[in-house]
């Protein structure tokens, strides 16, 4: 596979030694030129300098192959929406997967159909969210593509769904149950699968529906 990673900060340096161990074909392009003279010190020929937001830069990259994958990885996420939306719709790149430095962007990233993300902040977030769950819901896994979430609750003792089969839960029309996580074991839930205080449910819905779920399951 051939893979285009734009920015040579850690993220796209350590990305890129990761994927040439991987047996990829790789070329960074960074703008720094301190980042760049040790990346081409490291990696040789696999390194071009330059600004990835303009075409020339991506075109001697070899964008116009075109390469099976670019990584915008800049620590700038306007950098990284333009890189990614220039593959895309000019090159026909197949797959893009973006940056995102601020998570107050992600809804731009979103709205210019940018997907998937990744955002280290809101990785540790959900992390946290995780460890300390303030509602009794954790929020997962965002599928943007799809309009769905993939949520994580506990039925604890006082729980409306405590001693219930799946098939006798209210649940809310937009939602579904996938397994159910129990001393360590998990099983996929189906009709006759009893909930039990100390279970960790795992669930797919659409966004929107998070209060009339956690009602259902967890809160009366």
């Amino acid at each position: 596979m051939y893979i285009l990673v734009a920015g040579g900060g850690k993220v796209g340096a350590n990305l890129a030694r990761a994927l040439i161990g991987m047996g990829h074909e790789v070329t960074v392009i960074e703008q720094r030129q301190d980042r760049f003279d040790k990346l081409e010190e490291e990696l040789e020929h696999q390194v071009q300098h330059g600004d990835a937001t303009e075409i020339y830069v991506l075109e001697r990259a070899g964008i116009g192959r075109p390469p099976d994958l670019v990584l915008g990885v800049t620590g700038d996420d306007e950098d990284n929406i333009v890189i990614c939306q220039i593959a895309r719709e000019k090159y026909g790149v197949p797959k893009v997967i973006a940056r995102v430095n601020d998570p107050r962007n992600q809804e731009t990233f979103d709205l210019l159909g940018i997907s998937p993300t990744v955002s280290a902040t809101s990785t540790i977030l959900a992390l946290v969210e995780h460890e300390v769950p303030e509602h009794g819901l954790i929020h997962l896994l965002d599928l943007r593509n799809e309009n769905l979430e993939i949520v994580e609750v506990q039925i604890d003792k006082s729980s409306p769904s405590a001693g219930k089969t799946v098939a006798g839960l209210s649940l809310p029309q937009e939602s579904r149950l996938i397994s159910v996580t129990r001393d360590g074991q998990s099983e996929i839930a189906v009709g006759s699968t009893k909930l039990l205080p100390g279970d960790r449910v795992l669930a797919i819905l659409k966004p929107g529906w998070e209060d009339e779920f956690r009602r259902a399951l967890i809160s009366a």
